[in-house]
């Protein structure tokens, strides 16, 4: 098969590539030409996405393909775009959206593709946006496929393994915990979080290529392993080699009350029970999550350990003065109950 990925370089596209060729595939990039390709094996068309005439110029030149997956649709008038410039010239759309369009918290558990939209950010929004475009286009001469994944790791990216943690992807936290330094954990630690190896969500979008079932429908394919933030964080530490981390639980207002730009996602998303009911890719797709959280993390971390290694987190002085004003906090709360009640 023909095959054309709009973006082609990050960790989800990385995996897809990688098996496409392997099953012998013709894939072709679309990119701006700043990363590293695989080789001569896939070419890569180089142009900006977001110039959507010029767009559609190289893409109306580059002739008819079996497949397109678009890894970076993220605003309507690029869905509206890639359906004008691919009618007639593919057999086929899936393009790569989020479980952020989904309401936070969610009318019930584990989430179905039923669940209203209400996402909390413009990212969010503006990918429920062009799933909607791009469903109520679907047709049988271009049909369309939307696949949402939730928090994506592993080897490569920008993200350096992108190992999400309280405050963001920063390898800091991998660095806090061979330290032996107490890391920050929002709320109590007890919510639920998915977390999906880049070659398990590759998977799916492999399914869905040519999969007449996935035609004119939405997705979203998550791990069945469901974990408190608690046990994400004691997973993560044994992924590092590193002791039992010690946690500093500190409620979610806090966070966006005191380091607001820094609490941003744990206010918008981390805070939620993220879990799902994958009954309907299982069932049209067959997408199942083959990599346990440990082995896809040891992997991860060895990858970013060989490629740089971890961010020192002394570069966060901020982060230590938070934990040591929390329990100083604390320590006058107690100290106060303790002269009124005895």
């Amino acid at each position: 098969m023909r095959i054309l990925i709009i973006g082609g370089t990050g960790l989800i596209s990385n995996s897809i590539t990688r098996h496409l060729v392997d099953q012998g595939h013709e894939v072709t990039h679309y990119n701006r030409g700043r990363t590293p390709g695989l080789g001569p094996a896939v070419p890569t068309i180089v142009g900006n996405r977001a110039e959507l005439d010029e767009f559609g110029v190289q893409m109306r030149r580059a002739g008819h393909w079996d497949a397109v997956l678009d890894m970076v649709c993220y605003r309507p008038e690029e869905a509206r775009n890639i359906l004008e410039v691919f009618e007639g010239r593919a057999a086929q759309l899936i393009v790569c959206s989020t479980i952020d369009v989904y309401a936070k918290p969610a009318s019930r558990y584990p989430i179905t593709e039923h669940e209203a939209h209400a996402p909390l950010n413009e990212y969010a929004r503006n990918k429920s946006s062009c799933e909607r475009i791009l469903l109520e286009a679907s047709t049988s001469t271009l049909p369309v496929t939307i696949l949402r994944a939730c928090h994506i790791y592993g080897p490569g990216s920008a993200h350096r393994g992108h190992v999400v943690h309280t405050f963001g992807a920063k390898t800091t936290l991998l660095d806090r915990l061979r330290k032996r330094k107490p890391i920050i954990v929002h709320g109590e630690g007890s919510t639920f979080w998915t977390s999906c190896h880049s070659d398990d969500m590759a998977g799916a979008f492999l399914d869905a290529i040519g999969n007449t079932k996935a035609f004119g429908k939405a997705y979203h394919a998550t791990p069945d392993e469901w974990l408190t933030w608690n046990r994400y964080y004691q997973l993560v530490a044994e992924a590092a080699d590193a002791p039992e981390p010690v946690m500093v639980h500190i409620p979610v207002d806090v966070l966006a009350r005191v380091v607001p730009r820094r609490a941003a996602l744990v206010v918008e998303n981390l805070q939620f029970n993220n879990i799902f009911d994958n009954t309907a890719a299982r069932r049209d797709l067959g997408f199942e999550a083959r990599i346990s959280f440990r082995d896809g993390m040891r992997r991860t971390i060895a990858w970013v350990e060989a490629t740089g290694g971890f961010e020192d987190s002394a570069s966060e002085p901020w982060y230590d003065a938070l934990i040591a004003a929390w329990r100083k906090g604390a320590e006058g709360i107690a100290e106060t109950l303790r002269g009124v009640d005895g």
